[in-house]
């Protein structure tokens, strides 16, 4: 058993940090910038909440983040009540927020200074993923500071890995994007195509999927796209937020997502049609509009 703190409680973070606690069996403070709701997840799961992220990441053995772009992160690690300012020498810093590469490299060379590790560690499989403790996790840091983490990371995870020094779990992030951004623009379009050709969506998915075609986009999100259903998941705002990273980090490093910069543009009009909080899958009301 370690103790942990927990820095937002937002839908991929509440159930994360209740993991922490019930199957981790660890001693959990949560801080939410929204005190009631640190107060309901004391209610649920037991532990203790903060009014700051210094406060709760003081004394701890490994404090953990999952908030909602740099500037927030920024604002917990850094601000004036930030964690970095309150960890205590040879604590280890984890970072699941969705940010940039040089995010990272900056609260790496902050926490050394400090006298602590880091390793930033985004995740992916959606809120469903961090619900059921089965997500995927992509870090970045040093061997020594992943090794002893990762007994942590486990309580929410199916899959930990270490990518490289720090920076590198972010840029595994982007690769992850890019590649989720493309195959839904492939499945909206051959399930707007099947549909406009009279075809059964679900007969023609139960043979496809089986073969080159599969995906777990497919598997999991036809039925609903099919359906038209879009008010859940991983939501549209939250996409292009990440695929704004992905471009970014693309102009610094040259490489060319002609792709992912449509998809990026596609996600706008569904934005503009009112589905900023629609699941991604609805890339495919664009085209039925």
């Amino acid at each position: 058993m370690a103790k942990v703190a927990f820095l937002g409680l937002g839908v991929m973070g509440y159930p994360m940090a209740g993991h922490l606690r019930s199957k981790g069996g660890h001693e959990v403070t949560v801080y939410n910038r929204t005190a009631a709701k640190a107060r309901q997840w004391v209610e649920e799961h037991g532990g203790a909440s903060a009014d700051t992220p210094a406060e709760a990441a003081r004394d701890q053995d490994f404090v953990f983040a999952c908030v909602g772009n740099d500037d927030d992160l920024r604002a917990v690690t850094l601000g004036p009540d930030g964690a970095f300012g309150a960890m205590k020498a040879g604590a280890v810093f984890i970072d699941n927020t969705t940010a940039s590469a040089e995010m990272a490299r900056e609260l790496d060379a902050a926490a050394g200074e400090r006298g602590f590790g880091f390793l930033d560690a985004p995740v992916s499989g959606g809120q469903a993923g961090a619900e059921n403790g089965v997500l995927t996790v992509m870090c970045g840091g040093e061997q020594a500071t992943f090794d002893r983490a990762r007994p942590v990371i486990d309580a929410y995870a199916r899959m930990v890995g270490l990518m490289g020094p720090a920076g590198a779990g972010q840029l595994t992030k982007m690769i992850n994007q890019i590649c989720i951004a493309g195959l839904l623009q492939g499945l909206a379009e051959g399930i707007h195509f099947g549909k406009r050709a009279g075809l059964d969506i679900e007969k023609v998915v139960d043979v496809i999927a089986k073969g080159a075609a599969g995906s777990w986009q497919m598997e999991n999100r036809h039925k609903t796209m099919n359906a038209g259903s879009y008010d859940f998941g991983f939501a549209v705002d939250w996409m292009r937020k990440d695929l704004g990273i992905c471009l970014a980090e693309a102009d610094r490093n040259g490489a060319r997502l002609p792709v992912t910069a449509l998809v990026d543009q596609f996600y706008k009009e569904v934005q503009e049609i009112g589905g900023r909080r629609w699941d991604t899958s609805s890339l495919l009301a664009r085209l039925e509009r």
